[in-house]
């Protein structure tokens, strides 16, 4: 249990049968009255922020989130398969339970599967991958004055603005969180 005067940013606990992180927090203590601490929470499941104050002797339970290495096997129509890196136990996950957060991942890549009470509620890519262009098109040296882009598609089907110099066929880096190009490998 973790009582409210003990709030930390990055704390995920259970409010109201919800599991959520602490995104900010507050003490305060008014001139008159009793203290209190202004929280902001994220509701992991849904992503709603919400504000609330509470009392600094209320207790919490802390959630446990459950991350576990899986391989993306392959995609069968509605269904995304994962492995267990370890178990080699398998698991296919729905499109509304994946999202885009596969966008940048090819199959056979190990990403982390994040869990609360059995139920999978995210997927988080790693933070960078080297994806090889399979469309652009030609750049034109000397036709700008300071970093222009063009769209490209990368092999996972994503788009990805690149500068004008990348070539069908290049490597590149890309960081998965921002989708922004980050070098040619």
């Amino acid at each position: 249990m973790i009582s409210a005067g003990d709030f930390r940013n990055g704390v995920t606990i259970e409010i109201e049968g919800n599991v959520c992180q602490i995104v900010e927090f507050q003490h305060v203590k008014p001139g008159k009255g009793a203290a209190f601490v202004r929280t902001k929470y994220k509701n992991i499941i849904t992503g709603a922020v919400l504000e609330k104050s509470f009392r600094p002797t209320e207790k919490f339970p802390q959630a446990r989130i459950d991350r576990v290495d899986m391989s993306y096997l392959y995609n069968d129509g509605d269904l995304y398969n994962f492995m267990n890196t370890e178990t080699y136990d398998q698991v296919a996950l729905t499109k509304e339970q994946v999202g885009d957060s596969l966008k940048f991942v090819k199959e056979n890549e190990v990403v982390k599967v994040c869990s609360w009470n059995g139920n999978v509620y995210a997927i988080e890519p790693p933070l960078f991958v080297e994806l090889e262009v399979i469309e652009t098109e030609p750049g034109f040296a000397g036709n700008t004055a300071q970093g222009a882009t063009k769209p490209a598609t990368v092999e996972t089907g994503a788009q990805v603005m690149v500068p004008l110099f990348v070539n069908q066929g290049d490597k590149l880096k890309i960081d998965t969180r921002t989708g922004e190009y980050l070098s040619r490998v």
